[in-house]
């Protein structure tokens, strides 16, 4: 593989990019118009436009991406995360025209694409469920007699969905009618497929997944756990690595699950098994996710690893050269998920000028980064920046980095999580590791934000004052 078309723009596509090139490899980048003077387009050794601004005139448009990768004589494809990663018809497309998706067959994509599917895929390897049915339906009188069954409160999620979109927890039955025709009606506008199907809704549930990669000689290896319960409209903000909760016996039991599912859908390259935890540490599958994770660098920090470089190699044809057993975890790494949304209005998008854009460096921190100072943060798309990644000895120590680090990053022109990545390194809840995906729900204000903003401002102005009265103290002490 001698040249290889990232399928993606902003921190991902500089990301893929980089292991290519230390891998010798040339890189070709896709841009749309808005994006013609992103860092990933000047990063690549070849760029081409390949559309308007709207992703379903660009970055969606998979038969114009093949297109270029054959006149510029293409080997793979690496797809990133998002856009067509996860689409069947694409990554098919792609080996018809002779060319390498580097990720899952399609055959996988679509099996895991449905989460009655997935289901029924892993059901033969004793995978822990959560209870409920392993059917679709839209029938009311029967999702009350399921309802029933398994007893509420019940969860109702799209067979096709992901982002928190078409799911709704439901309380008591006689709000089961409204919730499951707006579930319908959701799943039917985001994914045009409104199957839905009932399980048992786990209350005080944490997140927490496990990293596969499997090649094409048979060896499946886990890169244990990443803990991803800090969630807001069911979408992660802070994830971490390893999880503060798991014991060596349970990380080994869901690790050696996680493989199941990968075997179970003939998985190859890396692939990301999810699952829900309850209160008392049983753990249920949840889902497949056919692709690099977004926090995929926790995972890589703590095993040692370059994942990106592992998905080629497997691309190429390559056998896994690691055994489960030469894995140990090092260390602890977070990472906070910098997106251009408002924490005091709901995490609204925020867009502007990036007027200041000072990334914070530093032994134990690492940016993946798609931006740059006075760039505009377009409207088309994910409003992602940077993902700010901090690793230390221990979790104690990697939270103060990121502490640090989020301090020491300077942003103007938009809002950003960043204040709500130090409200949360600062919470005792998250500190102890006692914490689950509500914990937005229980701990979260934009005015507990604004409270623990304005005290910060108050110490640092004492701290000054303080500092210029001793200053001026030493100014008029008389020199013997």
């Amino acid at each position: 593989m001698k040249k290889i078309l990232v399928a993606n723009r902003g921190e991902i596509a500089i990301r893929v990019m980089k292991t290519a090139q230390k891998m010798g490899i040339k890189t070709v980048a896709v841009y749309s118009v808005v994006d013609r003077n992103a860092p990933h387009v000047r990063f690549a050794d070849e760029a081409v436009c390949i559309g308007e601004a709207p992703s379903n005139q660009s970055y969606l448009r998979g038969d114009k991406i093949i297109e270029v990768a054959k006149s510029l004589g293409v080997d793979g494809i690496h797809p990133g995360y998002g856009f067509l990663s996860e689409n069947a018809d694409f990554a098919e497309a792609v080996e018809k025209n002779d060319l390498v998706f580097i990720g899952p067959k399609s055959k996988a994509i679509r099996v895991m694409g449905s989460k009655l599917a997935a289901k029924e895929a892993v059901k033969q390897y004793n995978i822990p469920m959560v209870p409920g049915i392993d059917e679709a339906i839209t029938d009311v009188q029967k999702a009350k007699e399921i309802a029933k069954e398994i007893g509420f409160p019940i969860l109702i999620k799209a067979s096709a969905g992901g982002g928190g979109k078409g799911m709704r927890i439901v309380e008591k039955e006689k709000d089961l009618e409204s919730q499951m025709n707006r579930a319908i009606s959701e799943a039917t506008s985001a994914f045009g497929d409104g199957s839905v199907f009932i399980e048992k809704y786990v209350t005080s549930p944490r997140h927490v997944e496990i990293q596969v990669m499997a090649d094409s000689h048979g060896n499946i290896l886990h890169f244990f756990e990443r803990e991803c319960s800090i969630q807001r409209r069911h979408q992660k903000v802070v994830e971490e690595a390893p999880s503060s909760i798991l014991t060596p016996e349970l990380r080994a039991e869901m690790g050696d699950a996680a493989v199941k599912v990968a075997k179970a859908c003939d998985y190859l390259g890396a692939g990301t098994v999810e699952f829900l935890m309850d209160a008392d540490h049983n753990f249920y599958f949840l889902e497949m996710n056919t692709r690099l994770q977004v926090e995929h660098p926790v995972s890589e920090i703590i095993a040692g690893v370059d994942l990106v470089e592992l998905q080629i190699d497997i691309a190429r044809g390559e056998a896994l050269q690691i055994k489960q057993e030469d894995l140990e975890i090092h260390g602890h790494a977070l990472e906070l998920r910098v997106y251009a949304e408002d924490p005091l209005n709901d995490f609204l998008p925020s867009v502007g000028t990036l007027e200041t854009y000072k990334l914070p460096t530093g032994e134990g921190v690492r940016v993946d980064n798609g931006f740059e100072e006075g760039m505009d943060v377009p409207i088309y798309y994910d409003p992602m920046l940077s993902k700010l990644i901090t690793y230390g000895k221990n979790r104690e120590e990697a939270i103060q980095l990121m502490i640090k680090a989020i301090e020491d990053y300077h942003i103007e022109g938009v809002q950003t999580t960043l204040p709500f990545g130090k409200y949360v390194c600062e919470h005792e809840a998250f500190r102890s590791g006692n914490f689950d995906t509500h914990f937005v729900k229980n701990y979260y204000s934009p005015e507990a934000l604004k409270e623990s903003t304005e005290e910060e401002a108050k110490i640092a102005a004492i701290m000054a004052l303080k500092q210029y009265k001793e200053d001026q103290k030493l100014l008029r002490t008389p020199i013997n």
